[in-house]
């Protein structure tokens, strides 16, 4: 198998982003207040204002609430602003995710069914083959390299005929990936799409040869009709690692071809630079057909978007990983388009074709039902890569407390990066394995929300939002509320 590497998990994180200004305060009915917060504004801990002072940080900027997470009527151990909707940046996966183990459940698959027209004969088939995507947030390099095996396995290795993709699964309005904040080629800002392959990025992995002057560049997963500039020259002796990327000078903007003006350090060993398509729409077309090509497989024809004929029955299905298993993706890396496959996914099972409306009004649908009359969050995307996403902290920690009691709860707990342990959260400076919590961050939010595991043996459910110009500052303020939610002795 094709070797795939670990930081593909983590591609898709926003760090970078803005958002626009807080919507008004909205108090919850006494009937809704199980993690409630009744006073507005409460005291904060004293580490936690000398936090804010260093990070200069008003206290307003700061909504937090922590709470049994058991429930019940006790009152919350700390208050502060919970009843302000606030932006919560990529904290809003845990919704998404959290509703997708309870509607979908933690065993749900994505199946991308492979159809042929046509008949197999001395290794030829004449006609098309037709791959149906159906949502897969996970059909990664490995995954298409073993389709097309099995593809292979059907006796074929010249197609006198087109490979067509099917895309129609998905009904999501055209992206433009430079709209949100200008980078157009982060792989974060890829949209969601029904066949999306290696999340419409590649990596290029660069490899230094001192002896030959030069560093040797990977590409992956190959692509049709690309060129790449096989080697760069190395820096002159003794130049530091620094910014690797920027002395490349890469030149990525052109669909069909890559190239670099600048050098590369030896100081910085083997490093990989992932890169989002400068034509994201054409990328599948090229992955698929490139990897076809890459196996020996020939193709005579081309390979298109179009629609499986009605009747045709599949020769072979490719099975994704379970839901508990692209949970854990989604929340320990902050996956963006992964998370947004995942909340389509709930109106592509409710309703046969997966809209952004389609699947807001599911999880509205979902959260009346189980959250009764706490506030609904404006979802938006359901990654929280977006300007508009609003959820109180007192909502969310309702949600989080109705989850710590579900059937689900050790899928989704098991998804939260641990602190100063792993994900998003592995260089944390809260004391490490107290806390699971999902992070969240755009370039005027900083956010964590999940369970910490108390000194006397209780689990609190800590909510912690911070939307303010100095966000970026706001980590040590949240890792002092969640040393303090530790410490409940």
């Amino acid at each position: 198998m094709l070797p795939f590497p670990d930081f593909w998990r983590q591609l898709l994180r926003c760090g970078v982003c803005g958002i626009s200004a807080m919507a008004a305060a909205i108090t919850l009915p006494a009937a809704a207040q199980t993690a409630t917060a009744t006073a507005a504004s409460g005291p904060l801990p004293a580490e936690v204002e000398a936090a804010l002072a260093r990070a200069r940080l008003p206290r307003d900027a700061l909504s937090v609430l922590v709470v049994d997470a058991q429930g019940g009527r006790a009152s919350p151990r700390l208050a502060h602003r919970a009843q302000v909707p606030v932006n919560p940046a990529s904290v809003m996966k845990l919704v998404t995710t959290y509703a997708a183990l309870e509607q979908l459940g933690p065993a749900y698959v994505w199946n991308t069914p492979v159809y042929l027209q046509g008949t197999v004969q001395e290794g030829s088939l004449r006609g098309n083959v037709y791959i149906q995507g159906q949502g897969d947030p996970k059909l990664v390099m490995e995954r298409l390299w073993l389709l097309m095996r099995r593809l292979q396995g059907q006796g074929i290795q010249v197609i006198v005929g087109d490979i067509v993709l099917d895309r129609s699964a998905f009904d999501v309005p055209e992206h433009d990936p430079a709209r949100f904040d200008g980078e157009p080629l982060r792989p974060y800002n890829a949209a969601p799409d029904a066949l999306l392959l290696n999340y419409k990025s590649s990596v290029m992995t660069f490899v230094p040869d001192a002896a030959a002057g030069l560093a040797r560049v990977q590409y992956d997963p190959p692509l049709a009709g690309v060129q790449r500039q096989a080697t760069v020259a190395l820096a002159a002796p003794g130049t530091e690692c620094g910014d690797w990327r920027g002395g490349l000078r890469a030149e990525l903007g052109d669909p069909v071809k890559v190239a670099f003006q600048g050098v590369y350090p030896a100081a910085c060993g083997e490093r990989a630079w992932p890169v989002a398509a400068a034509d994201p729409r054409a990328f599948a077309m090229r992955a698929v057909e490139g990897m076809w090509r890459e196996l020996g497989g020939k193709l005579t024809g081309s390979v298109r978007d179009g629609k499986v004929p009605a009747g045709l029955k599949p020769a072979f299905v490719v099975t994704s990983p379970a839901l508990a298993e692209v949970v854990r993706d989604v929340n320990k890396h902050s996956n963006n388009v992964m998370a947004q496959h995942v909340f389509l996914s709930l109106a592509l099972q409710k309703n046969g074709v997966a809209t952004f409306d389609g699947a807001r009004e599911a999880l509205r649908q979902w959260w009346v039902a189980r959250m009764g009359d706490a506030e609904l969050p404006l979802a938006d995307n359901g990654a929280g890569l977006s300007r508009d996403a609003r959820i109180t902290a007192q909502a969310l920690a309702r949600m989080l407390q109705v989850a710590w009691a579900s059937p689900v709860m050790p899928e989704l707990v098991a998804s939260l990066p641990i602190a100063g342990v792993d994900g998003t959260l592995r260089r944390s400076q809260s004391r490490a394995g107290t806390a699971h919590l999902k992070t969240g961050s755009l370039r005027d939010v900083m956010a964590v929300a999940g369970y910490v595991h108390g000194a006397s043996g209780r689990r609190y459910v800590l909510v912690a939002v911070v939307n303010h110009a100095n966000a970026g500052g706001a980590r040590p303020v949240l890792d002092a509320l969640t040393d303090w939610a530790a410490r409940d002795q």
